[in-house]
């Protein structure tokens, strides 16, 4: 029979529809067709760009230049700009400001090919430094609110370039998926005085069955009311507001994990396209840095969001997570991976 099941942060309800669930192995990736060509990402290629805002090089090289293994460039296309003053204005009912904001594009590694589940581990490291650095750095920027980094991967979830990028946009309000985050976080803190994220990290040790990956500092799991087949969300066990805090331990486990996590993904189904976004707390917080932890949420583009999703805000996952998890736990078993280095894949399937 189908289940209705309540998101305990946000308070949205999913629909795990098991009259027609899909197994995992039933989810075929369409291949997508590799436009090759000229590519502005690749080493060679830098006055194609933006001129870099950050970039992680050789001391020996010139900005700008080849000899960089991250790098970070002002999006040639940017969704907002940061030139000019933010100002807010009505029209009747209608609100609306200047559309002040910062949007870059940092491109992961000089290899063409490679994402998060082929790179070793200490270029994942570099890409999180480099998050960090740039969250700093645009922080600064008064008129800004918030910080959202994302990546798109695969032409089904948006990606416009083949070379393995992820964008950051600086934006001069919270986003509204962020506000329902906090508020529903808030609302849980002021009933429970307790984080219900580390509330859902204690039940997910418990329950272990939706568990994925754990290490000292952070634990993969896919969500209870997730909304999407395989959607993941990677936690780190010890409350934190702000992504910019993490500490250089915590950058070493949460890129181990990552790899973890997205090589299981890619051996499950096929590589498939999926978003990835890093939730934090907004600069300056109503909600309390008690009550919010920051999260990272991966989802897989294996469905289509159609009329009854957009009209009703539901979801339909036609697979169960605990179905998901468990195959992808099977999977990690028959390839050996039972413990990875410094970090443990969850065998034990309930």
């Amino acid at each position: 029979m189908p289940e209705l099941r309540k998101d305990p942060v946000t308070g949205r309800w999913v629909i795990i529809a098991t009259e027609r669930a899909r197994r995992p192995n039933q989810y075929v990736k369409i291949e997508e067709e590799r436009k090759g060509g000229f590519c502005p990402f690749c080493p060679g290629n830098e006055n194609t760009t933006p001129p870099e805002v950050l970039s992680y090089r050789a001391k020996d090289s010139l900005p700008n230049s080849e000899g960089w293994w991250v790098r970070v460039v002002p999006n040639k296309f940017p969704a907002l700009q940061p030139e000019g003053e933010l100002k807010r204005s009505a029209h009747g009912i209608y609100d609306r400001m200047t559309g002040i904001g910062r949007h870059e594009v940092l491109i992961e590694s000089p290899s063409h090919e490679n994402t998060y589940a082929d790179l070793p581990e200490h270029q994942i490291e570099e890409i999180l430094w480099a998050f960090r650095d740039r969250t700093v750095e645009l922080r600064k920027d008064r008129r800004m609110r918030y910080i959202m980094i994302f990546k798109n991967w695969g032409h089904e979830a948006g990606a416009s370039i083949e070379h393995p990028h992820s964008q950051i946009i600086a934006l001069p309000v919270v986003p509204k998926r962020v506000q329902e985050e906090l508020h529903g976080a808030s609302k849980y803190y002021d009933f429970r005085e307790r984080c219900v994220y580390c509330d859902m990290i204690h039940q997910e040790t418990a329950d272990n069955v939706r568990t994925i990956v754990e290490n000292d500092t952070f634990i993969s799991f896919l969500p209870f009311a997730g909304r999407f087949p395989f959607e993941t969300w990677i936690v780190p066990r010890l409350h934190s507001a702000f992504f910019s805090d993490i500490q250089k331990n915590e950058v070493v486990d949460l890129a181990r994990i990552l790899k973890e996590t997205l090589s299981l993904l890619k051996r499950a189904l096929n590589d498939p396209p999926y978003n990835f976004v890093i939730h934090t707390t907004p600069f300056e917080s109503d909600a309390g840095t008690e009550a919010y932890h920051w999260h990272i949420e991966i989802m897989p583009k294996l469905t289509k969001v159609a009329g009854f999703e957009w009209g009703s805000g539901f979801y339909i996952n036609p697979t169960p997570p605990e179905t998901a998890a468990e195959f992808l736990r099977k999977l990690a078993a028959r390839s050996g991976a039972d413990v990875a280095e410094g970090g443990q894949i969850v065998a034990a399937l309930g």
